[in-house]
């Protein structure tokens, strides 16, 4: 189901997205109170754990920091030793992008500091080393919390949430199995299920659409999209969903409707070369040339945000968790069409994101696991957009399918 929202859409900003000050819902505004409860209930206990699941789009970050402000409010303001006085809370993000938008939040309410916020092994790390523990602690995207050690990111134990719960009374974690993106962070319902076998849980499932003003078969063509099904595309309606022979005309209608309305984008599949060397690297599809999104962890906008963003390319890393107005997906050489069988056939050969696929100890079907990825991070590309999708196939079988499919349309 899909909530359409008066809104300017000039104003469609994260920031003013997630501000807690963002009017939520009759669904929003009750989880919001009984998560309140719960941590009330709960504050003298060793653990409990409350999940918040739903698909992209169902506003589940603009719940998490709306109750992050409440507690934080109460932490630093009241007195009354029921509505959680100085206790110590913590809001963890493994997503330097939305790690960037936080931080900026945090200017504009009173009650919210800087430090408020971590990236999960830093919080780890820094608990374990003086010996205490936090009072509640929220986890956005939880789905990207690292289910392994890695050398990279400096985690020697075993599992992110594993370790923040024995430093925490209280957990709120956000999570979608739709959303996992590596080998290292590999969640499903089951892996979650295990870490939290034994603590009080309570869990609540967002399902109402907030981000895509679309109708249901709309979303119904993504989820078969992503299940490897291309079906006749929705019947036209106010959200703009097509597809296009050429990627450099989609780029200009997204140059057109980012100087219309901002915050348009083009995005990619991992399917075209990326390092971290301080270099430019293209993506290149017939007339369409145009370079990757650079590294800029400096930078205090999310890439989404930065004006300047309009002359990349943006990966499934730089868009998670945020919204477009407008986006033009190009779906790489790893996604093609397979006539006979009638169904998209992936190549995970021809996926670039290396990192990705390291470490597969401990997956029992690896292979089937990486395609399940490489269809997640589809399903992130797809489901940022607010006001319109468009679609570019570097596989000529699939892009005749997708023109096929258009052209049946009612």
């Amino acid at each position: 189901m899909s909530h359409f929202q008066n809104e300017n859409i000039e104003n469609n900003n994260a920031k003013k997205k997630l501000s807690p000050f963002q009017k939520l819902s009759s669904a929003q505004e009750a989880l919001k109170k009984d998560i309140l409860e719960f941590c009330k209930a709960h504050q003298k206990d060793e653990h409990a754990i409350f999940v918040i699941e739903g698909d992209a789009g169902t506003g589940k970050s603009l719940v998490i920091n709306s109750i992050f402000n409440d507690l934080q409010c109460m932490a630093r303001s009241c007195q009354d030793e029921d509505c959680f006085s100085g206790k110590e809370n913590y809001l963890i993000v493994n997503h330097p992008e939305m790690m960037k938008l936080y931080t900026n939040i945090s200017e504009d309410f009173p009650y919210i500091r800087k430090k408020d916020f971590e990236r999960p092994t830093t919080f780890i790390n820094k608990m374990n080393k003086l010996e205490k523990r936090a009072d509640v602690v929220l986890i956005d995207e939880a789905h990207l919390l690292l289910t392994r050690p890695d050398k990279y990111n400096r985690f020697n134990q075993n599992n992110h949430l594993e370790e923040i719960i024995k430093l925490a009374r209280i957990v709120i974690l956000v999570f979608d199995e739709k959303q996992v993106l590596k080998f290292k962070s590999y969640w499903n319902k089951n892996t979650l299920s295990e870490i939290l076998n034994g603590f009080p849980v309570e869990t609540f499932y967002l399902t109402d659409q907030f981000r895509m003003h679309a109708n249901a078969d709309v979303l119904e063509w993504i989820k078969n999209f992503c299940s490897k099904k291309v079906t006749t595309f929705p019947k036209k309606q106010n959200f703009d969903f097509r597809c296009f022979d050429d990627a450099q005309e989609m780029y200009a209608l997204i140059k057109q409707k980012n100087s219309q309305c901002g915050l348009s984008r083009i995005v990619a599949t991992y399917d075209y070369p990326y390092r971290l060397d301080g270099k430019e690297h293209f993506i290149d599809e017939g007339r369409f040339h145009l370079r990757w999104d650079l590294s800029k962890p400096d930078e205090k906008l999310p890439w989404a945000e930065r004006p300047d963003t309009i002359n990349e390319v943006g990966s499934v890393y730089t868009v998670q968790g945020f919204d477009l107005n407008y986006v033009g997906l190009i779906l790489g050489p790893s996604v093609m069409y397979d006539a006979q069988a009638d169904c998209l056939r992936l190549d995970p050969t021809r996926y670039e994101d290396g990192a990705a696929f390291t470490g597969k100890d401990g997956l029992a079907q690896p292979e089937q696991v990486k395609e399940q990825i490489m269809l997640n991070a589809i399903n992130v590309l797809m489901t940022r957009a607010v006001r319109g999708l468009y679609l570019y196939a570097h596989d000529p079988a699939l892009r005749k399918k997708l023109r096929q499919e258009q052209l049946l349309r009612s």
